[in-house]
């Protein structure tokens, strides 16, 4: 208790600092941010005191043209913000820092202007009186214009480093609950190893009692099902060992073997290819995978309705149909259900699907997945193998 105790309280103050440290940052950018555009406001001010002035000294004829060294030197330091002066009307007189492509074309010139316009207050340039007053629009420099997408950045890298942290968290976690089951897999087929052995034991003693040879036989069926089972528990967790096997006599097997403990509610019908398939496959997990698949149909179905399982050869591949009349599944649900611990019922721990795809995917390099599925009609499980 104390552990998860711990464990929340580190998560909150992870996630309140991170929020913390954010917003430190943010207000800082903010801060420069203002401050930039200030020394950037003061500094087209004194631009455009030394323009005023240079004009003033142009008109004057009797000044010495020592004295616009300074202004000079103001006007050309501004080589990164654009400058457009216009009269008291609108129109415009002159321009700086404008690519060559807009600054001979009007129109581009003039989109420019209002575009500037809203981005920094003019600066009125009234020195010539008020009926000659130029107003001057400037503007962002490259900096300004760069610093501005700086916190969207900045919140895009934390978003991802979050992301990152968040996928190497729930993979860490769904590995360890991979080990989980695989630990509890071989647990169990361990635990039921040993009744098992009592069971052959058993058989060999009723034989020698002169029971009834169909019960024995039956009991043998039951005992050899029990060793498929714990076969199957016994690979969870390991690379098994995949054969060359034909598929349509393995997914045949499987069928009758359902169809035989089934209700007779359940309408079985199936549509195989009468030649041999030859895939790599493990034939007690694939086996295992049908049944898993069938037996969430039968449920879906609340035990009565009907179910295909067809089998269509391609080129490269072939598929391995189930289909049931049960309720059928939603569509954001495709691959929830494929989700451990995921289940509608009421009773379970929804690993069966789970463990299906798994034993696809993983174990076989193959795929699968719900091809189609409707609500109140059925659904379909499609599993594709690569041909030998």
């Amino acid at each position: 208790m104390r552990f998860l105790t711990h464990l929340s309280f580190s998560r909150w103050f992870i996630l309140i600092s991170s929020i913390v440290v954010i917003s430190l940052i943010l207000w800082n950018t903010t801060l420069f941010f203002d401050r930039l555009k200030e020394d950037e406001r003061t500094k087209m001010e004194i631009w455009a005191e030394a323009m005023t002035s240079l004009e003033d000294i142009d008109v004057t004829s009797n000044q010495s043209n020592t004295n616009i060294n300074l202004e000079l030197s103001i006007l050309t330091n501004n080589t990164t913000i654009p400058v457009i002066i216009t009269t008291k009307d609108g129109q415009i007189e002159s321009s700086t820092n404008i690519p060559a492509r807009i600054e001979d074309d009007p129109e581009k010139l003039q989109e420019l202007l209002e575009k500037i316009k809203s981005q920094n207050q003019p600066i009125i340039m009234d020195d010539l009186g008020v009926e000659k007053a130029q107003y001057l629009y400037y503007g962002n420099s490259p900096i300004i214009t760069k610093l501005k997408y700086f916190p969207i950045s900045l919140i895009v890298i934390i978003l991802l480093f979050v992301g990152v942290i968040y996928f190497f968290y729930a993979t860490s976690k769904s590995s360890e609950q991979n080990k989980l089951w695989a630990g509890m897999a071989k647990e169990t087929a361990h635990q039921i190893g040993t009744p098992l052995s009592s069971l052959v034991g058993w058989t060999e003693i009723l034989k020698q009692e002169h029971v009834k040879p169909e019960y024995i036989i039956e009991i043998e069926k039951d005992i050899d099902r029990l060793k498929t089972i714990t076969d199957r528990f016994s690979k969870i967790g390991s690379k098994p060992t995949l054969i060359e096997a034909d598929v349509v006599r393995a997914t045949q097997d499987s069928y009758d073997y359902l169809k035989a403990r089934s209700s007779k509610l359940i309408e079985f019908s199936s549509s195989l290819p009468r030649n041999s398939i030859y895939v790599e496959l493990n034939e007690p997990l694939f086996g295992w995978t049908l049944e898993n698949i069938v037996k969430n149909g039968i449920d879906a179905m609340r035990g009565k309705g009907s179910l295909h399982i067809a089998v269509e050869e391609y080129d490269k591949w072939v598929s391995i149909q189930i289909s049931d009349s049960g309720k059928g599944i939603t569509k954001s649900n495709f691959t929830r259900v494929f989700k451990p611990g995921y289940t509608t019922k009421k009773r379970g721990w929804g690993l069966g699907l789970s463990l299906a795809k798994r034993i696809i995917e993983e174990y076989h390099d193959g795929r699968l997945r719900i091809v189609k599925s409707e609500l109140n009609k059925g659904t379909t499980f499609e599993i594709r193998l690569k041909k030998s």
